[in-house]
């Protein structure tokens, strides 16, 4: 359960850089396309495995 909670948590901080104008993050945008990514692989596949491997 937590590792869908951090794939959100980092899904949601990459959909933050991507958005903020703050001088402070301008270094930090181009990663902004990298967190989308894995958090939404990492999210995707946390739900199938769940979904196919019923605890």
């Amino acid at each position: 359960m937590i590792q869908i909670i951090l794939a959100i948590i980092i899904l949601l901080f990459g959909l933050f850089l991507k958005k903020t104008n703050h001088p402070g993050f301008r270094s930090s945008k181009r990663f902004a396309i990298m967190f989308i990514i894995l958090g939404g692989a990492v999210l995707i596949s946390k739900l199938v495995f769940y979904f196919l491997h019923p605890a």
